[in-house]
């Protein structure tokens, strides 16, 4: 899939991953009223760089990297953001 490429690569110019899922729900969202395009997404992204960040920070960090993807490309976008530790729990 393209797009987990280009998020991948995003992501790994700001961030050494330990671990990155994407999976795309674009398609149950098709025929509802507001869809008006842009994938529909859910990523699980484990990073050292998260140590120390609450939510909201990782978060940020995560939008910085999509940049102008969530402008157009991504229309949503649901993610994990975890340390290598929390992720081994």
């Amino acid at each position: 899939m393209e797009i987990e490429k280009e998020i991948k690569n995003r992501l790994s110019k700001m961030m050494d991953l330990a671990h990155f899922e994407i999976k795309d729900f674009t398609g149950r969202h098709l025929n509802h009223e507001l869809h008006e395009g842009g994938f529909h997404l859910e990523t699980v992204i484990v990073s050292d760089a998260f140590n120390e960040k609450t939510l909201v920070e990782r978060h940020k960090m995560v939008y910085e990297a999509m940049g102008s993807l969530m402008k157009h490309e991504i229309h949503a976008l649901s993610m994990k953001t975890l340390t290598p530790k929390e992720w081994e729990k």
